[in-house]
């Protein structure tokens, strides 16, 4: 019998509502985990501390930020994931509620391809000492703080400098986040599948800032000053993680780590953008 780990976003879910009726579905048929935390709110469901560690699935419930929170856990130990979309638009979260049963049962009768996303590698190296270190599928942004008009930038890959950047921030996206923020900042779409980065910056305040797309296989060291009182925080996934100050770097990488999505609807990147977007 299968293992699945059940993920909800009850802020998005009330009352956990299509969560009940997702567990009802694969009654029986699996064994379904759930955060300890929504103990004795709905049965026939083991609950645990740690889901990811006895999972050979997950099903998150949510929107494409619900699937970005658990992306990094479920991509260290391999595990698959498959999204509900209850979000705006669900770029990633393959199934709408309508489709729910149709979509269990082709789940569980392994009717389904997975998709291998790129992710990125961030190491925040603040010049007082110490590495910082997580992964991201989307995006990592810097961005100025309260009380800071613009915040200066430099941009290597590798050994050479590409940019400099007089800016609100910058926004470094994976091919899976060029849908995301960086699309909004004018950044470009990029399919899914590919592997690349790119670098957006935010209400620049020059005249020759474009979006830069660059290779994977380079790091990518931004660094803070340019003259300017660069205090910015560091924003992965969505979470800021720190603070960063003049003469502090950021390195970004290719992680060694791939978010797997399960992809049940059979269209293209390319259908999905146009009935998003358009």
């Amino acid at each position: 019998m299968q293992q699945i780990a059940v993920v909800p976003n009850d802020g998005k879910d009330c009352g956990l509502a299509v969560t009940k009726r997702l567990v009802s579905l694969l009654s029986g048929r699996a064994e379904v985990f759930m955060p300890e935390k929504y103990a004795g709110q709905i049965d026939g469901v083991l609950f645990e501390n740690d889901v990811y560690s006895k999972a050979q699935l997950v099903i998150v419930i949510g929107g494409d930020g619900t699937i970005i929170e658990s992306a990094a856990r479920c991509a260290k130990q391999d595990i698959p994931i498959l999204g509900v979309n209850l979000g705006r638009i669900g770029f990633m979260s393959e199934i709408e509620v309508c489709n729910l049963e149709s979509s269990v049962e082709a789940l569980l009768r392994g009717d389904y391809d997975i998709e291998r996303r790129m992710m990125m590698k961030v190491e925040i190296m603040p010049k007082t000492g110490g590495v910082i270190k997580c992964h991201a599928l989307n995006d990592i942004v810097l961005q100025k703080v309260d009380g800071i008009k613009l915040i200066g930038m430099e941009m290597f890959s590798g050994e050479e400098k590409i940019s400099r950047y007089i800016a609100d921030g910058l926004i470094i996206s994976t091919p899976t986040g060029s849908t995301g923020y960086n699309l909004s900042a004018g950044g470009p779409v990029v399919n899914p599948l590919m592997s690349l980065f790119v670098a957006t910056a935010i209400c620049p305040h020059m005249l020759t800032a474009r979006p830069a797309v660059l290779p994977p296989d380079s790091p990518i060291v931004l660094r803070s000053g340019c003259g300017l009182d660069s205090r910015a925080a560091v924003v992965v996934d969505g979470e800021e993680i720190c603070r960063i100050e003049n003469g502090d770097e950021v390195v970004i990488t290719r992680s060694k780590y791939t978010a797997r999505l399960i992809k049940i609807v059979r269209r293209s990147f390319y259908d999905t953008l146009i009935e998003k977007l358009l």
